[in-house]
């Protein structure tokens, strides 16, 4: 494909990453308004942001097994349609179940966005060109993680239009990737007997589930140590068990285990997790901390992220143009690594009077770090498979990245309100204030109602948690880095996925070709060969 053949087709993939990111975060700054016009309460405001994660999360190895078995354009485009229909469903919602399930079919159908944009990518594109493209996924990233707050925001705001819009929003969006999608991106059907591991998969997705659920919940609806914590964790632990056991035996796994027996898969997965907890786990807790601990608005606190979008976007637009010019990628995760281990521990050092130039200096380094390891990550992995394995390659490192993701969330939210509580008791019993389950409330406070003393109190206590939030993600990065250092450089192909496939068929069946044609003992020639295989491969009768 030529360089505009492939930036034409990208444009329905990023139409459709667009969509998958603003639904993460479009609705963040509306949802105060929308669990209070729902009646609902603290724990439906948990399981609203949960639902999504957990259904996007937990998919993901299905999608990226589909596509090695189905056409990749159809189930782009199914997964559109299915995150159509939640975003109509949650915009019409008249109560907080509907509007949770409706959350749960986005997240399905964002899992198959997450995991089939990258998985298309490879097959279009061969593993050396696909740096010189990897800033579009930055700036698509960029884009729809910076302006989904600030959308959100000026549509609950403006009287008119109301929080329904925040998912009425990316409607347009979609559907205009499903008609870019069918008018730009040519793949070819392969046309094979496939079997999908459905009790696999249901195993893969029940166990990932129960293990996230406990870590949302753990620490706030049950404490750690209870017996809801083992009764979640001994399902999960039994859940998984039985998938590896049902996995490894299965004609069409899921995940394939063999995978793992290559050492670039294996490492740059564990990596994608540790990169997984200290990025989504550390900055998922700034626009907290802007509008507590610094007192901005939500729409300043959206504006102040802007250095850390901008260092990803620089570092991974240049690292991709220079790795594909260069065939080499190693020294860049390896730079990734330590740039982002040096953001994070910088981090660790805020607080409630923290300067903004130091804090952009730090987030930008930050993103820099995570611009060069994340999506070259992929890159790795994606270059040292077998292209019949590119989906479960793919899928299996978003899907790492995902969970690490999550639980570093769920887990750091769950310190960040012991930290503040700790902190703001602490404050309250220095000024002679009283503490009446003040310091303890898990809600989080409305700094415009807050008298003088106590909100001193307060944005010094979510000053000083945060700054230790990004000290436990450090020791990540550093296993981040540890990492990559043992991952084996080898050099770029320059074949795309397409190609590659069709050369590993054709090599296939010159192999079976080769072992079962034979000459006949009576003649000397072929004319032994009477019958002939499925395959069209002829077969010696004696």
């Amino acid at each position: 494909m030529t360089n505009r053949q492939i930036l034409q087709a990208m444009s329905g993939l990023m139409a459709g990453m667009f969509v998958a990111i603003l639904a993460g975060t479009v609705v963040a700054n509306a949802l105060p308004r929308i669990i209070a016009d729902l009646g609902a309460s603290q724990s439906s405001y948990t399981w609203v942001v949960t639902s999504e994660l957990l259904a996007m999360t937990a998919t993901v190895p299905l999608w990226g097994k589909l596509a090695d078995l189905f056409n990749q354009k159809l189930l782009l485009q199914l997964s559109l349609a299915l995150f159509v229909v939640g975003s109509l469903v949650a915009g019409f919602s008249q109560d907080v179940v509907t509007l949770i399930v409706s959350r749960v079919i986005q997240g399905i159908g964002a899992g198959g966005l997450t995991a089939l944009a990258q998985i298309v990518m490879a097959a279009i594109i061969p593993p050396r060109r696909l740096g010189k493209y990897a800033g579009i996924f930055g700036a698509v990233f960029a884009v729809g993680t910076v302006a989904g707050p600030l959308i959100g925001g000026v549509l609950v705001d403006t009287s008119w239009l109301g929080w329904r819009w925040c998912f009425f929003i990316g409607v347009p969006f979609a559907l205009a990737g499903i008609v870019l999608l069918q008018r730009t991106l040519k793949l070819p059907t392969v046309r094979r007997e496939v079997k999908i591991d459905w009790l696999g998969a249901f195993l893969i997705v029940a166990g990932v589930c129960a293990l996230l659920i406990w870590t949302s919940l753990a620490g706030n609806s049950f404490d750690w140590a209870s017996w809801q914590t083992a009764a979640l964790v001994a399902t999960g632990v039994v859940l998984l068990t039985a998938a590896v056991f049902v996995e490894s035996r299965a004609a069409e796994p899921i995940i394939p285990l063999d995978i793992f027996r290559n050492r670039t898969v294996t490492l740059t997965t564990l990596a994608s997790f540790f990169v997984g907890i200290a990025m989504f786990a550390g900055t998922v807790f700034l626009s907290q901390y802007f509008q507590i601990s610094l007192g901005k608005t939500p729409t300043v606190a959206g504006l102040m992220s802007l250095p850390m979008i901008g260092g990803l976007l620089v570092s991974s637009t240049v690292a991709g143009q220079i790795i594909s010019a260069t065939g080499k990628w190693k020294a860049y995760l390896v730079a990734g690594a330590v740039v982002m281990m040096a953001g994070l521990g910088l981090l660790a050092t805020i607080d409630a009077d923290t300067h903004f130039g130091l804090l952009s200096i730090y987030m930008a380094l930050m993103g820099i770090g995570v611009g060069m390891l994340m999506q070259n990550l992929v890159l790795a992995a994606q270059n040292d498979v077998p292209a019949h394995e590119l989906g479960a390659a793919t899928s299996v490192l978003s899907f790492f990245r995902s969970l690490g993701g999550t639980i570093g969330t769920s887990v750091l939210g769950a310190i960040l309100a012991n930290r503040v509580a700790s902190e703001m008791t602490k404050g309250l019993s220095e000024s002679g204030l009283p503490v009446t389950g003040g310091g303890h409330s898990s809600a989080v406070p409305d700094m415009t109602t807050l008298p003088e003393p106590l909100k001193n109190i307060v944005e010094h206590a979510y000053g000083v948690a945060t700054g230790d939030l990004f000290l436990i993600a450090t020791p990540f990065a550093f296993l981040a880095l540890l990492t990559v250092l043992f991952v084996k450089e080898k050099p770029l192909k320059t074949t795309s996925g397409m190609e590659r496939l069709a050369a590993e068929e054709a090599a296939g069946e010159a192999a079976v070709a080769d072992a079962v044609i034979v000459p006949s003992p009576r003649t000397g020639d072929d004319s032994g060969v009477q019958d002939t295989a499925p395959g069209g491969v002829g077969l010696r009768k004696d």
